[in-house]
């Protein structure tokens, strides 16, 4: 059984990746949300007990959780992220390398890549650049149009907070007018209103699932995710007074990423507002893979639960027909 956590250099700098299971078993590759919501302070939690059935490779991203931390100077401010951004491009080579560096590690030529929100814009870049490296993609809460996903949620929010009565929420959105915003702060206030009405009509995950790891609950660990996600949201969502642009401002999948050479897996939540199921659709049904599944969950928003995870764990096992 391998179980390692530390710093690997991945195109120049240090970035922090944990690998646990059976070297014999298939290789997972998750790529975390946010773009700065690490999953490697919860995977304990979240995934004990799957090393026995694949092997788990987690990756603070560029600009997340302790990767930020090994990076960023203490106190790194407006002129540390301009003179440091944050790409696309830079991260799907990054995913990439990471990618390369755990199949050799454990010796096998293909690995089964996982994206959530964030991450599976980040997915479906890696997938579609390099296929020879990813037996399958599994998409959850599938960002596609960027631009055209912000319009439809801010729809979507409108009309749940007019039929509720919402002032307080009805007058934020009206303020803010329709996406795209040209300040972070203002992304930010926008996305607020819709996980407020996700929470109201969807499950939440169990609170065990986002207890940190002890070996991340350092007075440090808890700071530099902190300002990773700060730093990482802020190039996500651009900001113009700043002079960043939006990373995800040019991403349109229904026009440059059609074709899969590999099987595709769509999970997708039924009240998911910044993804939503019409989006995901319309995507999933003009994709070209040798097989593709949709999977659509009742009660389930953009995040994670319980019906997410027994999906998950189900199309991993259609894909590896793993035996318990």
């Amino acid at each position: 059984m391998l179980d390692e956590k530390g710093f690997v250099k991945i195109n120049g700098i240090d970035q922090w990746v944990t690998i646990k299971g059976d070297m014999s078993k298939p290789v997972i590759l998750f790529l975390h949300g946010g773009p700065g919501s690490t999953f490697s302070p919860y995977s304990e939690a979240l995934f004990k007990g799957w090393e026995k059935d694949y092997v788990l490779v987690h990756w603070d991203q560029r600009g997340a959780g302790k990767t930020y931390g090994k990076n960023a100077p203490a106190g790194a401010g407006l002129e540390y992220y301009k003179a440091n951004p944050l790409t696309l491009d830079q991260l799907a080579s990054d995913g990439i390398a990471v990618t390369e560096y755990a199949l050799k590690r454990v010796n096998q030529k293909k690995a089964i890549l996982f994206g959530t929100s964030w991450g599976s814009m980040l997915g479906v870049k890696i997938a579609t650049t390099r296929p020879d490296l990813y037996k399958a993609y599994i998409g959850h809460s599938q960002i596609v149009d960027f631009a055209g996903n912000d319009k439809k949620a801010y729809q979507r929010v409108l009309e749940l907070a007019q039929q509720a009565k919402d002032k307080a929420s009805v007058e934020t959105l009206t303020a803010l007018g329709e996406p795209p915003y040209a300040a972070a702060r203002k992304t930010g206030q926008f996305m607020r209103v819709i996980k407020k009405y996700e929470r109201e009509r969807s499950k939440p995950a169990p609170e065990t699932w986002f207890h940190v790891s002890p070996e991340y609950a350092s007075e440090a660990d808890a700071q530099h995710r902190e300002e990773g996600d700060d730093y990482s949201f802020l190039h996500f969502a651009g900001d113009q007074s700043m002079g960043i642009t939006p990373m995800a401002a040019s991403v349109n999948y229904l026009k440059d990423a059609l074709t899969f050479k590999m099987p595709v897996y769509f999970i997708q939540g039924e009240e998911d507002i910044i993804t939503s199921k019409q989006s995901t659709k319309e995507y999933f049904n003009k994709i070209k893979a040798p097989n593709k599944l949709y999977y659509l969950l009742g009660n389930t928003a953009h995040g994670f639960n319980e019906q997410v995870m027994e999906t998950l764990a189900k199309v991993l096992k259609e894909i590896t027909k793993v035996k318990k």
